[in-house]
């Protein structure tokens, strides 16, 4: 599936992306655990060994953001990817790395008695750690009015309301549901699991990625 020029920063930069023949696309939930064991690995060990020896014919990685529903905060911290993508796309997988190391801190029973907004500025300042985020631009646009719209409207939303609902449709025309779930080439790649090692992963490169 294409990728939209303002979603840019999840695609990982790894050399000429142009001229890759492969597209390996991961579909993540930032308070998935087993999304965060998969990434671990994949963001430790595989991209540089993609980067060392698969450059040619090469490979394109995208980081598909997949909100799992059954998690309430899902939304909120997804809705922070999004709003790096909007401000600091180039720093969208550090990030990522970062939500994942303090994804506990995001699960149910660490939100449940504090405020949207008050989620929101947590995220914001977790993102401003990364650098080249400014957590002020994060805040802006993850906040929610508590004043209705200028039509009425009460659910107003945020500023990154509409990304994440284009996110959420992309992502539903593949029919993906398990986090984490990778596609290779546009079709799933059961064969790869969270319990994935280095070695694992090193084995199907040299399989696949020909």
């Amino acid at each position: 599936m294409a990728l939209p020029p303002k979603f840019s920063g999840q695609l990982l930069a790894l050399g000429s992306k142009a001229e890759a023949k492969h597209t390996l696309e991961l579909y993540l939930d930032y308070v998935c655990p087993f999304s965060a064991k998969i990434f671990k690995t994949f963001y430790t060990h595989v991209v540089p060994l993609i980067e060392s020896k698969y450059t040619d014919p090469g490979i394109r990685v995208i980081f598909r953001q997949q909100i799992q529903p059954w998690h309430p905060s899902s939304t909120l911290v997804h809705e922070a990817g999004a709003a790096v993508l909007q401000t600091a796309a180039g720093s969208f997988w550090a990030f990522s790395q970062k939500l994942f190391e303090k994804q506990n801190d995001y699960f149910d029973v660490n939100v449940v008695n504090e405020t949207r907004n008050d989620t929101y500025k947590r995220l914001a300042k977790l993102a401003a750690s990364v650098d080249g985020i400014d957590e002020k631009k994060i805040y802006d646009l993850l906040v929610v009015s508590d004043k209705p719209g200028e039509d009425g409207s009460l659910n107003v939303g945020n500023k990154v309301t509409n990304d994440v609902k284009f996110m959420v449709k992309a992502n539903r025309l593949t029919g993906v549901h398990v986090t984490p779930t990778v596609l290779f080439n546009g079709v799933e790649e059961k064969g790869i699991s969270s319990s994935f090692s280095k070695e694992d992963w090193e084995d199907w490169l040299k399989k696949n990625a020909i």
